[in-house]
């Protein structure tokens, strides 16, 4: 059964506001934020307002130097290089990340992929399911002793794409046949389940997690689709400018992630699924991905708890410990 928390909380913000809007008179001096993707996207969005809030950024990136070019105006901003895809390159980068910290106080988990032609990595793989979700398993559990040094929050963004479809039990990796849409929902609906499950785990030494649908927003994250598929679904014109309702700017998207990683009202709350800088209702089947919300199965802590194992076994992850 879903947590009974999972209710409005009455924030001051919307999904209109925006990450400078979420900032807006704190002073993040002091504190290390780690965020996976932050050289572009919504994950730029969040570290460009991080930093500006004084927060020293880490940024783990699969293109390394191209991140370096975006984030070189950034101060207090390093980046480290790594491929979520490739657990050992995910180890090397945690043990990079780790040098000379002693405790990581924010973890935003924004780097992801969407709708992908089929990739097989590791031991096969389903490869959204690896990126987006066994990879920043892999990051977390390794970074775990500075997240617990220092009580940190964890911000991981799922998507209303979880309501797709709950995680394939019986087939995850997508070996019975391949379905790229399907493959992201149940992706979006690990990375839900992932927060729920750590939070459970982590709340004894203050780690407090929450996951996230950031909006509709149109990133690098649409790159595997083409221009006509964005056409017919809605969302672009010919020309490539936005044109869907409901539609957010880049800030506006990160917004909700950075409420979840300082809004004094999550204090002492964690497994929440947020949106719009707000926790989100439960949602019955069938309820339009469009409608908002979140399907019980996403944040359901035995379907978590089962997760977690899966992931555990499939990356070799040990218990949770301070170390």
């Amino acid at each position: 059964m879903p947590p009974t928390t999972q209710r409005p909380l009455n924030s001051p913000f919307s999904a209109a506001s925006t990450a400078e809007d979420v900032l807006a008179g704190l002073d993040l001096s002091g504190t290390t934020a780690v965020v996976t993707g932050g050289g572009s996207g919504l994950g730029l969005a969040t570290t460009r307002a991080l930093a500006s809030a004084g927060a020293r950024v880490l940024v783990p990136a699969r293109r390394p130097d191209a991140a370096r070019t975006v984030l070189a105006d950034v101060a207090g901003c390093d980046v480290v290089p790594m491929d979520l895809a490739d657990l050992d390159s995910v180890r090397t980068a945690a043990t990079h990340l780790g040098d000379g910290l002693d405790r990581i106080d924010l973890f935003v988990a924004a780097a992801g992929v969407m709708a992908t032609p089929e990739l097989r990595v590791g031991p096969g793989w389903e490869g959204q399911f690896a990126v987006n979700h066994l990879g920043h398993f892999a990051l977390a559990h390794a970074l775990y002793p500075l997240l617990a040094a220092g009580g940190a929050r964890v911000v991981v963004n799922s998507s209303a794409g979880h309501t797709l479809t709950d995680i394939r039990w019986h087939d995850p990796h997508f070996r019975s046949g391949y379905d790229k849409w399907l493959a992201y929902g149940q992706a979006k609906t690990a990375n839900s389940l992932f927060a729920v499950g750590l939070d459970a785990l982590g709340r004894g030494d203050g780690v407090r997690a929450f996951a996230l649908h950031p909006g509709k927003i149109i990133t690098g994250l649409q790159r595997e689709m083409t221009l006509r598929e964005q056409i017919d679904r809605g969302w672009i014109d010919e020309h490539g400018n936005v044109v869907g309702e409901g539609f957010k700017t880049p800030s506006q998207g990160a917004a909700t992630g950075l409420w979840a990683a300082t809004s004094a009202l999550l204090d002492e709350r964690g497994g929440l699924y947020l949106e719009d800088c707000e926790v989100a209702r439960v949602i019955p089947p069938g309820t339009p991905m469009d409608d908002g919300g979140v399907r019980a199965y996403a944040v359901d802590p035995e379907a978590a708890a089962r997760l977690w194992d899966l992931s555990v076994a499939a990356t070799g992850a040990g218990p949770l410990t301070r170390r």
